[in-house]
């Protein structure tokens, strides 16, 4: 039902997690697809090879998501070799413990840096090129930006300030044929979480936690990604699609 043939799709972060399904499932969709990431090249390989391996063309870019001369040169990599953007996914970020009183500043603009400057540079940059036809940006929030997250506070407001800046653009951009909305995702199966879920005792509670009984796959993220990167979202306007399992009931 959902057919993106002929669209170009950037995915920061989009070597592993939620990042590299929804380069995937993009890719099934009919996408070209670019992706960004910053060490993981290997991991970025083996994802522009499944897209490759579809019929689509792939391109893996290296950067860091929260330097503007990065993002600008991506981004006008991506033109160079498929001369158009219609869809920025921006998933690339960091969770990393931080308990107030304790928490140094460095740490507190490493994530601000990482997780909310970097959708400002690719949203600043990709809307310039979107203007012309219309496109889509779907922004990667989550639960803690809805409800707080004890002892992870500078995670927390990364993610909020994304939900709250996605608002504030989306109705910017939208005259032009543009939609912004965002996924906040609760506890998913990824690297970034695998610390916490490789305890047998706080698996159980997160998932007593969950309504649905259990933690999610970087692919059931992606699914909502894909609606939101397809024309059935075309009347949603900075809206937050919360997939969590029920976990965290929010309007």
């Amino acid at each position: 039902m959902i057919n993106l043939s002929g669209k170009v799709a950037v995915v920061t972060g989009g070597s592993r997690g939620i990042g590299a399904e929804a380069a995937i499932m993009l890719a099934e969709a009919g996408c070209d697809v670019a992706i960004t990431y910053v060490s993981a090249r290997t991991k970025a390989i083996q994802i522009r090879n499944r897209i490759e391996q579809m019929g689509r063309e792939s391109l893996i870019i290296k950067a860091n998501v929260s330097s503007e001369r990065d993002v600008k040169l991506a981004l006008r990599a991506v033109i160079r070799q498929f001369g158009r953007i219609d869809i920025l996914v921006n998933n690339a970020g960091i969770w990393k413990y931080g308990s107030i009183g304790s928490m140094s500043a460095r740490q507190w603009d490493e994530t601000l840096d990482i997780n909310l400057k970097s959708v400002f540079l690719f949203c600043n940059e990709a809307v310039r090129h979107m203007k012309r036809r219309g496109g889509k940006i779907v922004n990667i929030a989550s639960t803690a930006g809805q409800r707080g997250e004890a002892f992870h506070s500078h995670y927390a407001a990364s993610k909020a300030g994304i939900i709250a800046f996605t608002k504030s653009i989306a109705s910017e951009v939208a005259p032009y044929g543009i939609n912004v909305n965002c996924v906040a995702p609760g506890w998913v199966e990824t690297d970034m979480s695998k610390g916490v879920l490789s305890s047998k005792k706080a698996l159980r509670n997160i998932e007593q936690s969950i309504p649905r009984g259990r933690v999610a796959t970087p692919r059931e993220i992606a699914g909502p990604i894909l609606f939101l990167a397809s024309e059935l979202s075309d009347n949603l306007v900075g809206t937050t699609v919360s997939a969590n399992g029920g976990g965290v009931m929010v309007s």
